[in-house]
């Protein structure tokens, strides 16, 4: 199905583009290191703000730490996170499903299907946690543990839109010919399913993100020399109510936009690769008229 690039939302775009490329060429657009403290300047305002400098543009947090590079270097970490971690739950999920859907009643079904609603029923967040605290911090650790955690609704879905493609015409045309099991699986019915995982990855990737923020923020994502939005937002939580809010806003808001834009281009994805959702809406607007 062709994508209504007419209709992606420019503004979003524009912005998930700007901090991708801030995140990309973090190396070259970094003022600083990110990790390197200048206890002199600690707690320097951004260059608006009364007291600022251009040495450090967007400010300095309770430790001396460039605002503007460690946001960018974080930017970088929660894409990482976000991009990785669906990856590895699309192909965990997937797998699992097209194998459970190719084979509905046989005992990889009736062992997977289970554990799927088992998974599903207990919140992703709570899982997260229970794994970081025993395992330790790590941004791999961290990728990992959100990949395995999210592919319980790939899998449901995978296996859900196989037996909805198994009973189509075109399928049972292909078996007819002498097409093998396999052929029929991935030549035929495997392209006709992608759609629904694509809607469902733009809506992942945003709550991966999310997720490591929230991780981060409560001591148990990455490591504490990784920077990170949610772990500057922490940081500088303390200094926030004594005047300088700056180390806390900023990272803060730069997560806000980043979520906020992925979650639209998400909308934007789902309205163009759903067909159901487009005809649902086709009839709710034929119905208005």
């Amino acid at each position: 199905m062709a994508l209504k690039l007419a209709s992606l939302p420019r503004l979003p775009l524009a912005i998930f583009l700007l901090l991708l490329g801030g995140a990309v060429f973090a190396g070259w657009l970094a003022p600083h290191d990110p990790e390197h403290q200048d206890l002199f300047a600690r707690l320097t305002p951004p260059v608006w703000v009364a007291g600022g400098s251009w040495q450090y543009p967007l400010g300095t947090d309770g430790l001396g730490r460039d605002i503007a590079a460690n946001v960018l270097y974080g930017l970088r970490v929660s894409l990482l996170v976000g991009f990785v971690s669906v990856a590895l739950s699309i192909a965990l999920g997937a797998t699992a499903g097209l194998i459970a859907g190719a084979q509905s009643g046989g005992w990889f079904d009736t062992l997977v299907m289970p554990l799927v609603d088992l998974q599903l029923s207990i919140p992703a967040v709570l899982i997260a946690l229970a794994v970081m605290a025993v395992s330790g911090r790590g941004l791999w650790k961290l990728i990992l543990v959100i990949g395995i955690v999210g592919w319980a609704p790939y899998a449901r879905l995978m296996r859900a839109s196989v037996l909805g493609e198994s009973a189509r015409d075109y399928v049972t045309a292909a078996r007819l010919i002498g097409a093998s099991e396999a052929r029929v699986l991935f030549r035929h019915v495997l392209p006709n399913v992608l759609g629904p995982l694509l809607v469902q990855a733009s809506v992942d990737v945003p709550r991966a993100v999310e997720l490591e923020a929230s991780l981060s923020f409560l001591g148990l994502g990455v490591a504490v020399t990784t920077p990170s939005l949610g772990l500057r937002v922490a940081q500088g939580y303390q200094y926030l109510f004594g005047g300088a809010w700056w180390p806390s806003v900023i990272p803060g808001l730069a997560l806000v936009l980043l979520v906020l834009a992925e979650n639209l281009i998400g909308d934007w994805a789902r309205d163009a690769l759903d067909p159901h959702y487009q005809a649902r809406t086709a009839r709710s607007v034929a119905a208005e008229g």
